[in-house]
């Protein structure tokens, strides 16, 4: 019995120093035997977008991006030509130290805007006609504004740049919208009337070619 005892005891000590043996250790880039790699992370210093006159120089207001904590070098691809009117996209992207890569982007519009337009004020609500889903208009500049939902479409978080160069002539520029697809518009026409109205085709491969009428609100 004393030998069946200690067997017993003897083989309680081994599990537990074999326990000890495979105790999963954490550390802040570990899991056990696993290792734990952490994406970078870029902060835009300034807004996502900014608007500059024609002609006007521009200096970019950086970006920061760190990984677990610690900096990483930032590369930008993407150039604006300040004397050519335009939505321009500038891409940041980091590289962590496992090779994984994280982007972000700024856009920089640049425009011309006539006196006859730079103390419009489109900024509103408008409703589509056809399902009254909303489209936001948001001034950011004389005669240039930030367009959510711009084709009247549920359930979409899609923004744009529009603007409003002369009178009430509105159009969306070509550019990357907010969800990295190629954007633009035709047909446009605004009508200052009570309520206003617009319409516009929007050129986007998720939308249809039909023309889409809004009122405001």
């Amino acid at each position: 019995m004393k030998k069946r005892y200690l067997f017993l005891l003897i083989s309680f000590l081994s599990i537990i120093a074999s326990c000890s043996k495979d105790k999963i250790i954490n550390t802040h880039d570990r899991v056990g035997i696993s290792k734990v790699t952490y994406y970078p992370i870029l902060t835009l210093t300034g807004n996502a977008i900014v608007a500059i006159p024609n002609g006007t120089a521009y200096t970019d207001p950086g970006v920061k991006a760190q990984a677990a904590g610690v900096d990483v070098p930032v590369t930008t691809s993407g150039t604006v030509d300040v004397k050519t009117d335009g939505v321009y996209t500038l891409t940041y992207s980091a590289v962590n130290s496992d090779g994984y890569s994280a982007s972000a982007t700024r856009k920089v519009v640049v425009y011309t805007t006539a006196a006859d337009a730079a103390a419009n004020d489109l900024s509103g609500n408008y409703a589509r006609t056809t399902n009254g889903s909303v489209a936001t208009w948001t001034k950011i500049a004389p005669g240039v504004y930030t367009v959510f939902n711009p084709g009247g479409a549920p359930g979409t978080n899609l923004t744009v740049v529009a603007i409003n160069p002369s009178g009430f002539n509105i159009s969306i520029p070509e550019q990357l919208a907010s969800d990295g697809s190629p954007t633009s518009s035709t047909n446009e026409s605004y009508t200052n009337s009570n309520p206003a109205k617009y319409s516009w085709k929007i050129v986007n491969p998720g939308y249809g070619t039909g023309l889409r009428t809004f009122i405001k609100q």
